[in-house]
């Protein structure tokens, strides 16, 4: 019976998640300012009778309720980052919960094109005074709270983590270290995985901030020029950009939550990298496992193959992986290199 030890080839799938992330603290902060500027408005509205303040605390209570998503996600991708019923750590929690906040973003935009539809038909009285006064500091509120988020996400992210890989040694080979080659590359940042979560909180408090300019824009001109109807139409177009930013944001998060091939310039930088003599990669597949970097399966065919560890350290730092499995192949000198391509890729 077989009786070392299988630590050095065992390995973990946590790839920076148990460390608090960037955006985590600043989505609290700006969570609690909107949860204060909801009370303050919600009282107030009641205290004074004003339903424009009554009805701005409570709109704000949506978008309150998707940085709490935001803030959870967080906290539980950390909590629970090495729980190994994760296949591949908890980063997709990011992208779910992303997701999630684009519905709510969608949802957010229907409602304001019905509502405004609705006072295109049947115009109402509008105090303009009072409905101003809650614009103005409704767009203050939300101009903070962009600043807030409006960093970049991956500054301080526990991601980069260069800790000590293992691997399997022979021709079937996983890693499980961030490439580590000569330091880090600046050119990396075109493919650092996205933090769609931070996002989602980000373009909440955007689309409120819009609504706020647009409806400052829609009130001055009736009040000042008797336009009543500018209002609501412009409150149309202000759910329509809105509208547009949630179906970008579903259709990215989406893409990770569905596994998507990463864009084209990662995969040829890999297989350039891998293809620097007479290997040729035969299957490729890259996919994010969050905004640490991405997880590669790539099988390799040479007529004078190196060990899966050799192409391993071909993976250039730029790609971010953090998580590889290599297959190497030989292909006789005397086969049809496209046959051995054909058969080691299906």
């Amino acid at each position: 019976m077989h009786t070392q030890s299988l630590e050095p080839w065992q390995h973990h799938h946590v790839f920076g998640q148990d460390r608090p992330h960037g955006g985590e603290r600043r989505v609290l902060l700006v969570a609690v300012l909107t949860a204060v500027m909801m009370v303050v408005e919600i009282v107030g509205g009641i205290a004074f009778g004003s339903m424009a303040l009554l009805a701005d605390g409570l709109h704000m209570g949506s978008h309150f309720a998707a940085l709490s998503i935001a803030y959870v996600a967080y906290v539980y991708a950390r909590r629970h980052a090495t729980d190994h019923r994760f296949s591949f750590g908890t980063g997709k929690i990011n992208a779910l919960a992303g997701y999630s906040s684009a519905l709510l973003l969608a949802l957010f935009a229907l409602v304001m094109a019905a509502e405004c539809a609705e006072r295109l038909l049947s115009p109402v009285p509008i105090a303009f005074s009072d409905a101003l006064l809650v614009a103005v500091v409704g767009l203050v509120v939300n101009g903070v709270s962009a600043l807030l988020l409006g960093h970049r996400e991956d500054d301080d992210h526990a991601g980069h983590g260069h800790q000590p890989g293992h691997t399997h040694a022979g021709h079937h080979a996983h890693d499980h270290t961030p490439q580590q080659g000569k330091g880090h590359h600046h050119d990396h940042e075109q493919a650092r995985p996205r933090d769609h979560n931070l996002r989602g909180a980000y373009l909440h408090v955007i689309a409120d901030a819009l609504t706020s300019v647009l409806a400052i824009l829609a009130l001055l001109g009736g009040k000042y020029f008797g336009w009543s109807w500018l209002d609501a139409t412009i409150g149309i177009v202000g759910a329509v950009m809105v509208g547009h930013w949630a179906l970008g944001l579903l259709r990215s998060s989406g893409f990770v939550l569905l596994d998507r091939e990463v864009e084209e310039s990662v995969t040829a930088t890999v297989r350039a990298a891998i293809e620097s003599d007479d290997a040729r990669v035969a299957d490729l597949h890259l996919w994010s496992v969050g905004t640490a970097g991405y997880a590669a399966a790539l099988s390799v065919v040479s007529e004078q193959p190196l060990t899966a560890e050799d192409y391993k350290r071909r993976l250039p730092p730029a790609a971010r992986i953090v998580h590889a499995t290599v297959e190497v192949h030989r292909c006789p000198g005397d086969a049809d290199k496209a046959q051995c391509l054909d058969r080691e890729g299906n």
